[in-house]
């Protein structure tokens, strides 16, 4: 009879641990979005809490002028600086570009529908059917320009959010995770603390390895943009150095920008722009990935291609900028509590 009741009571304590696990699956999927946010914030104070301390350290004799919330702040201001610097350098050739556009634009109209009289099929239109059709053109145009407005405004409020629960899990991080892991009986929270700051330090260390790549490139792609005059030069080079966070797909689209902005004045600057990335992309990968990057991330090149198509497909570039951290969680425990636990 003792036996019969216990067996009841087990089978009801599954039947509502199965429950209680399909409500929180479907909690999370309804507030997947936070979650995400939550998950993207976590994963960069953990990359950038390094840079922190490190700002944190300096000193100037005896004198701590960078502390805590002081570090974060002076890093601000860099990040700042430095996007002034961008704006002055960067944008007045764009902004310059586009007024010469908007201002030789009724000249070359008429060219432009001359053009298009010639070809086969446009020839048989009148100029008021091919104007009303620019028109209307532009009209999708506006209003495409004016939805995808919209939407880069609930893309920024996202940025700023993240942005912020970054500054406070960089700050109050800490504590935070003390408290997730009081929730753990001693010995399983021991495991789990060791493995996490494992995880943490592998991905300190690809942090550190990436930063010197991109900026490795974009100072090289810089000059070579400022001696073969292409335009943009400062742009391109910050944009190349930037993407470059993204292994394989950041290299990608930094090159095709790169070919189509010198294609518009001549194809010796394509065929230089075309050179200098080969040359450097066997240099990289046979000479600065293997001394920069070799024991750090301890992935194969195959899962990173594949965890950088996940993380786009999930999340697009936020996806494909947290991927290799946390393809570099994921094989942290997975070492830790699959294969330790089958060699056991």
């Amino acid at each position: 009879m003792t036996e019969s009741k216990s067996s009841s009571r087990s089978v009801r304590g599954h039947i509502v641990f199965a429950f209680a696990l399909a409500f929180a699956i479907y909690v999370a999927w309804l507030l997947r979005s936070v979650l995400v946010l939550l998950y993207v914030s976590a994963l960069f104070a953990v990359v950038l809490t390094p840079v922190v301390r490190a700002t944190s350290r300096l000193r100037i004799g005896r004198w701590h002028p960078f502390h805590g919330a002081t570090a974060i702040f002076f890093l601000l201001l860099i990040v700042a600086g430095a996007l002034t610097a961008f704006g002055f350098l960067a944008l007045p050739p764009v902004i310059r570009d586009l007024q010469a556009l908007n201002g030789e634009m009724p000249a070359r109209l008429p060219a432009l529908l001359a053009g298009l009289r010639q070809m086969p099929f446009v020839s048989r239109l009148n100029s008021a059917e091919i104007i009303s059709s620019i028109q209307g053109s532009l009209s999708h145009a506006a209003a495409g320009l004016l939805f995808s407005l919209t939407n880069w405004a609930g893309a920024i409020v996202q940025v700023a959010a993240g942005f912020v629960l970054t500054l406070y899990l960089i700050l109050e991080g800490e504590g935070a995770y003390r408290w997730f892991l009081s929730f753990l009986p001693p010995q399983p929270r021991h495991r789990l603390d060791v493995t996490l700051q494992r995880a943490a330090g592998r991905m300190e260390k690809w942090l550190i390895g990436q930063a010197s790549l991109m900026l490795i490139l974009g100072v090289a792609s810089t000059i070579l943009y400022l001696s073969l005059d292409v335009r943009y030069a400062y742009g391109l080079g910050v944009l190349t150095g930037l993407l470059n966070i993204i292994p394989v797909l950041g290299a990608a689209v930094s090159i095709v920008l790169a070919l189509l902005v010198a294609a518009i004045d001549s194809w010796g600057r394509v065929l230089g722009v075309a050179i200098f990335f080969l040359v450097y992309l066997q240099v990289e990968n046979s000479w600065l990935i293997p001394r920069i990057m070799r024991h750090r991330v301890q992935l194969p090149a195959l899962a990173i291609f594949v965890a950088l198509l996940l993380g786009s497909a999930v999340e697009g570039i936020v996806g494909a900028l947290v991927a290799i951290p946390t393809a570099v969680l994921v094989a942290v425990l997975l070492d830790e509590y699959l294969v330790k636990k089958s060699d056991e």
